[in-house]
C-alpha cells in the first residue's frame, strides 16, 4: 500500500494522490488504487474489485473493445476521491482495489468465457463485489455466473442501445455479445421481471428482436420512452422494477449518443447524454447493488481518449452507488 493516502480513513486502500504522484506518471491501475492478487495477504480486506476484462470474441462487427480496459486504466488516473454531485467518497466507504485483468483466451470464445468465470468464482466466493470494465458486452455473463453462486438469481438496470436478449448468429451460434441476457435469462441467472433495460433504441432487422425479452417481463424503457419519462421518472421505474433484491448495474457505452462516445463497436445515434446517464446511476442509490460493469470501450475508434473518459467517469458513478451498498449489507 506504499504511495497511498490513508488520511482520510485509516484503515481503507485508497487511490494515490496527484500530490504525491502525478496524474501522468507512476504504473497506471483503475483509478490509481493499490493493485492486489489473489495471493498477496490484503487480498482478504478487498470489498470492491475493480476488473479488466480485456476481449472481445464476441464482437459480430467491429473489434477493439479488447483495448479497452487498458487505455480505461490509463485515462482514470482524471478520477478523484469524491462525488461532487451525491457526496459518495467510495474510497473512504469500503476496501477498493485493481484486481487486474481475467486470463482470456483470444482465439477461443468458450474457453474464454470459462477462463473469465473461474477467476471471478475466486472473487466473488471471498466476497468481493465486482466492478469490471470490458471489453465487449458477452463479458456480462460469466461475471453473472460467478455472481448468482453467492447471492441467487439476480434483477438488473441495464443502459444500453440494443436489448442484447438476440438468440444466435450465423446459423444459431449462441454466445455474442448481443445475446448475454437471453443466455442469463434462460440459465436461471437473471430474473427478467426484475430486469429494466434504458436507452433502447436503432434499426431492427425485424421485431422479433425486441419482443422475446417483453414476452418474459423484462421491462424496456427505448429510447422515446425515456425522453417522455424524464430522468426522474425513469429512475422511479426502474428502482420498481428492480425492488430490493440483489440486483446488477451493466452499463453499455453505446446507451450515449455517439458524440458522446463514439469509441464502440455498434454506435446507434439518438441516445442520451452523459449528465443524463450519470443522473440516473446516481439515482440508483440505495438499491442492493452486487455488481456491475461498463464495457464496449473501443479505443480504435477514438483517438482521442474521450470515450474512455466516458467509460472510467461512469465506472466511477458505479462505483459510488455500489460502495454505499455495500457499507450498508456490511453494517
Amino acid at each position: 500500500m506504499e504511495g497511498t493516502d490513508v488520511t482520510a480513513a485509516p484503515g481503507f486502500f485508497k487511490p494515490i494522490t496527484g500530490s504525491v504522484m502525478p496524474r501522468f506518471a507512476g504504473l497506471a491501475t483503475l483509478m490509481r488504487l493499490p493493485y492486489v492478487q489473489a495471493h498477496d495477504p490484503e487480498f482478504a480486506d478487498v470489498e470492491i474489485g475493480l476488473v479488466g476484462i480485456p476481449w472481445d470474441g464476441g464482437t459480430t462487427n467491429r473489434p477493439g473493445a479488447r483495448h479497452g480496459p487498458r487505455q480505461v486504466r490509463d485515462i482514470s488516473t482524471m478520477i478523484r476521491n469524491v462525488n461532487r454531485a451525491s457526496g459518495i467518497a467510495p474510497f473512504s466507504l469500503c476496501n477498493c482495489a485493481d484486481l487486474g485483468d481475467t486470463p482470456v483466451n483470444p482465439v477461443d470464445l468458450m474457453d474464454s468465457l470459462a477462463r473469465i468465470e473461474t477467476f471471478f468464482n475466486g472473487v466473488c466466493g471471498a466476497g468481493i463485489a465486482p466492478l469490471s470494465v470490458g471489453g465487449d458486452h458477452l463479458v456480462s455473463l460469466p461475471v453473472m455466473r460467478a455472481i448468482v453462486k453467492q447471492t441467487g438469481p439476480l434483477g438488473m438496470v441495464h443502459f444500453d442501445a440494443h436489448t442484447d436478449t438476440w438468440d444466435g448468429y450465423f446459423g444459431g451460434f449462441k454466445y455474442t455479445h448481443g445475446t448475454p441476457f437471453r443466455r442469463a435469462v434462460e440459465e436461471g441467472l437473471l430474473d427478467p421481471k426484475r430486469t429494466v433495460q434504458i436507452g433502447i433504441r436503432g434499426a431492427l432487422y425485424s421485431d422479433a428482436e425486441d419482443t422475446w425479452g417483453q414476452e418474459q417481463g423484462i421491462r424496456v424503457i427505448d429510447i422515446d420512452e425515456f425522453n417522455a419519462l424524464g430522468v426522474e421518472g425513469t429512475i422511479a421505474e426502474a428502482r420498481r422494477v428492480v425492488g430490493d433484491g440483489a440486483t446488477y448495474l451493466s452499463f453499455d457505452v453505446d446507451a450515449l449518443d455517439p458524440v458522446y462516445a463514439p469509441g464502440t463497436g455498434t454506435p446507434e445515434i439518438g441516445g442520451m447524454t452523459t449528465l443524463q446517464a450519470q443522473h440516473v446511476v446516481r439515482g440508483l442509490q440505495g438499491l442492493n447493488l452486487v455488481g456491475g460493469d461498463v464495457v464496449e470501450v473501443s479505443p480504435p475508434f477514438d483517438p482521442s481518449g474521450n470515450t474512455a473518459l466516458v467509460g472510467a467517469t461512469m465506472m466511477f458513478e458505479i462505483l459510488c452507488v455500489l460502495a454505499d451498498s455495500v457499507r450498508k449489507r456490511r453494517g
